[in-house]
């Protein structure tokens, strides 16, 4: 593909209208060929980065695989897939391997070989076992997050997978974090590196920091009212532990806030779920472990709670980096305990006292006012966004203009609608036909 129409697809399909420096410096520096190592902090688009000069080098399908792209994470490589369909051209035929959903689908997708897979390492390698694809013929490895993978132990994999490849011209590595060593197993062939990690300062800049003391070890009397005080942006609250994320998230439900809750040990459809109502507004607050600090395509969040303290300053910086990305600012609120002092690396901008028990507060009221119908067909049923948008604006009383995001997967979708007519929209479709297909038509409780 050409620089420019990749240029073109960026600013009108992604609209984004001229490349930050980062991006600049990846695509000039890449014209000189050979191995890179792309440092830069989380949200400031480094899959752009690397996809400029990994399309510009791939030939017309040619029957082979020519690019193999490997995250550590589902959603990473979901977010990666999209934004690869968005740029690369349409005769490029791409799959998409994770775990967590039909493994047919994607054997299906291999029988006819692609041109890019992107995929996390254990799919990938499964799918090379079962020699459902042959990789030796890609010229094109990109290792994105590649911290990231060797912390949560794909180190093996990622090994095997390479073995496989015995023609690779060029390899692209990034990461969020100074990488200590890089394993002999990547046979990099003296790298050029690109390093951005010094702009965190940048970051940190336009990040407002507050302490926040709980009276009680028990801390959630303290985020409930510090959620009366704070605006009513989206809001991450991070904790610790997949049993601590279900008791707040059961809390704050019980206090009829707008809030979901994402963790490893929820099913994929669940998790896919709730970043979706995370993204569309009809949460507005989401409960998490640090599994969502990195990896997850999450935008404009106005604040990250800390309810949990840390535990180190590179997972301090994964979670706010949630926030304040790509030139937005945020606020990061640290709830302490008694006896809980704050770590050093974390440097505040002062305290934040929260109101005495009934003492009026002068905050926003996270009240949610969209809502989400779920459709239970998606991409592989051929059921695409226009026909859903169509669908509802001609069979029910929502304007064009109160048509929420769509969030399209390949066997259901998620359509924000207002919560003001949900139920009397919902009345008005659910026993209707898309495309001659009755679909089962609910709304996310």
């Amino acid at each position: 593909m050409k620089e420019e129409e990749i240029l073109q697809r960026l600013h009108t399909r992604l609209g984004i209208g001229q490349l930050n420096e980062m991006q600049n410096a990846m695509n000039c520096r890449s014209r000189e060929g050979g191995d890179m190592v792309l440092l830069s902090p989380t949200g400031t688009g480094k899959t752009v980065a690397y996809l400029l000069p990994v399309l510009q080098a791939i030939k017309a399908d040619n029957g082979t695989v020519q690019c193999v792209i490997v995250a550590p994470s589902r959603e990473l490589v979901q977010q990666i897939d999209g934004v690869v369909r968005a740029l690369a051209s349409a005769e490029l035929k791409i799959t998409c391997c994770y775990g967590g959903h039909n493994v047919t689908d994607e054997k299906n997708s291999l029988a006819a070989t692609p041109t890019i897979i992107v995929g996390t390492p254990g799919r990938l390698l499964d799918h090379i076992n079962r020699r459902h694809v042959d990789v030796s013929t890609v010229r094109l490895l990109v290792l994105d997050e590649f911290d990231k993978s060797l912390e949560l132990g794909f180190h093996d994999e990622m090994n095997r997978i390479i073995k496989h490849m015995t023609h690779i011209s060029r390899r692209f590595l990034t990461s969020a974090t100074t990488l200590k060593e890089i394993p002999d197993f990547l046979r990099l062939n003296r790298p050029k590196e690109l390093n951005f990690l010094g702009g965190k300062k940048q970051v940190d800049d336009r990040i407002k920091v507050w302490q926040v003391k709980s009276p009680d070890k028990d801390k959630l009397q303290a985020l409930l009212s510090l959620l009366k005080c704070i605006s009513d942006e989206r809001t991450m609250i991070f904790v610790n532990y997949r049993e601590s994320v279900e008791r707040v998230y059961d809390f704050l439900k019980t206090h009829n806030l707008p809030a979901g809750m994402y963790h490893g040990g929820l099913e994929q459809l669940d998790r896919e779920k709730a970043v979706a109502l995370f993204n569309n507004g009809t949460n507005k607050i989401l409960v998490t472990t640090d599994l969502a600090a990195r990896g997850l395509d999450i935008t404009d969040v106005g604040n990250i709670i800390h309810y949990h303290l840390p535990a180190s300053a590179e997972v301090y910086t994964h979670r706010n980096g949630r926030t304040a990305r790509m030139e937005a600012t945020g606020e990061a609120y640290v709830i302490t305990g008694p006896g809980e002092e704050l770590p050093a690396f974390i440097e505040t901008d002062g305290m934040m006292q929260l109101p005495a028990a009934g003492e009026a507060v002068g905050g926003h009221a996270f009240i949610a006012d969209t809502a989400s119908l779920y459709f239970n067909a998606g991409k592989k049923e051929k059921i695409s966004r226009g026909d859903i948008a169509g669908f509802l604006l001609k069979n029910s009383d929502l304007a064009a203009d109160e048509l929420g995001s769509i969030d399209l997967r390949d066997h259901y979708a998620i359509a924000a609608i207002p919560a003001a007519k949900a139920r009397q929209v919902l009345k008005q479709v659910e026993r209707l036909k898309i495309k001659n297909k009755r679909l089962k038509i609910t709304l996310v409780e």
